[in-house]
């Protein structure tokens, strides 16, 4: 494999200095030779939007740390055929990343170094709450990564750290393989999901640890984003650790279309308000809509959740609001599940949605609230060798 170092096309490792064209003009190079490898050794390079192209590997060398600049002026507005969110449709309102790839094919990001988004430069340090959490800034917040319509793509070993918004954005994919990475983003961030594998098929995500803020992984179709349907499927997670101040997997929203044959196994979930949310509140739905998903054939097996911050405090949140109208809503898989939780399990349908075919098999389930299962407008729920206990927490006094 042909190798193309950056600091041949003038690359400069201070930290300081901004190294786009020359990164670019190693990512030109190689591609135009028909692919390789683009090698980016030890040491900190500041950069702004970078495109990755066909048969390219980004190799992020141990000791290398590419830097997001901090100027929005130095980040590029997403477009390619067929991608028609605008403005407000788009999540986030943000179409901004330091690496996007649009049909590109067999292309990786590999290497023991790191991918910095400067996520904490595009927030005001005055904005703080009292816990310490900034405000959304009113200006876009760049991703670390937008992947639209690309074909064996690969992630392997690489860290993402502090995106100002979503980490990694996965559009209409296909063979997609995510091994050994990590994502970490501050948590006074707001938003700062780790993948978002939206409307892809045939995903695997493995061997990987997430911390975030916001949603580690979520599964979506976001229809509103395409020209054409949207379907989300046979995505496979298995072997990571999710910790997340809000959710630790996200299955769909309300709007969103086909999303089938999840698999997700051998997973501990940490310090989630929600550990699995396949959740459908009306505050997500696009205007004029009242709910196109159509979710089905989701597994999980062999997880921890320990589910004990934030609000609701659900380790398993599978939720329709009233007036929200799902196409469907069926076959939903837990087992081998082992939960603690300061609140219960949820399966809840509206009057517009039943949600049918829900198993709950060898599953334990200790929490400290008043009920571990809660379950409304649903149609055959199987429930096979459920424990459940009750542990209150101690009052404050300690009686």
């Amino acid at each position: 494999m042909s190798v193309y170092n950056i600091m041949d096309f003038g690359a400069v490792a201070d930290g300081k200095t901004k190294n786009t064209e020359a990164i670019r003009k190693a990512i030109d190079a190689c591609h135009q030779a028909g692919g390789g490898k683009v090698l980016c050794g030890p040491g900190s390079f500041v950069t702004g939007s970078l495109v990755l192209k066909s048969n390219v590997e980004l190799h992020l060398a141990a000791g290398c740390r590419i830097l997001g600049s901090t100027s929005l002026d130095d980040y590029e507005d997403f477009a390619a055929p067929g991608f028609i969110g605008t403005g407000d449709q788009v999540p986030e309102k943000s179409t901004q990343s330091l690496i996007r790839a649009v049909e590109a094919e067999n292309i990786a990001i590999t290497g023991t170094g790191e991918i910095n988004g400067s996520g904490l430069a595009f927030y005001d340090a005055g904005s703080a709450d009292t816990t310490g959490k900034l405000s959304k800034p009113p200006t876009p917040r760049p991703r670390i990564g937008m992947f639209y319509k690309c074909r064996n793509v690969r992630f392997e070993d690489v860290s993402f750290i502090d995106s100002a918004c979503w980490t990694l954005w996965l559009m209409k994919c296909r063979e997609v393989n995510v091994h050994r990475v990590k994502i970490s983003g501050n948590r006074r961030m707001r938003n700062n999901d780790g993948i978002n594998i939206d409307s892809c098929r045939n995903v695997t995500v493995s061997d990987s640890f997430f911390d975030t803020e916001d949603d580690c992984l979520a599964v979506r179709a976001i229809q509103q984003m395409y020209d054409t349907p949207a379907v989300c499927e046979n995505i496979t997670v298995n072997n990571c650790v999710l910790e997340s101040q809000c959710k630790g997997i996200l299955i769909g929203c309300p709007g969103d279309a086909l999303i089938r044959n999840c698999t997700f196994s051998n997973l501990v979930i940490n310090n989630a308000a929600k550990g699995i949310a396949i959740e459908h509140p009306k505050c997500y739905l696009p205007e004029g809509n009242r709910g196109t998903a159509d979710i089905h054939d989701i597994m999980f097996s062999n997880i921890t959740i320990n589910c004990s911050s934030g609000e609701p405090k659900n380790p398993i949140r599978v939720y329709v609001e009233e007036g929200v109208e799902l196409k469907r809503l069926a076959n939903l898989s837990f087992s081998n599940i082992r939960i603690k939780s300061g609140g219960p399990c949820l399966v809840q349908g509206s009057r517009e949605t039943t949600i049918q075919n829900v198993s709950f098999s060898n599953v334990e389930i200790e929490t400290s609230g008043e009920d571990a299962i809660i379950c409304r407008n649903c149609r055959d729920v199987k429930l096979t060798n459920v424990n459940l206990s009750n542990r209150p927490e101690p009052l404050p006094d300690g009686k």
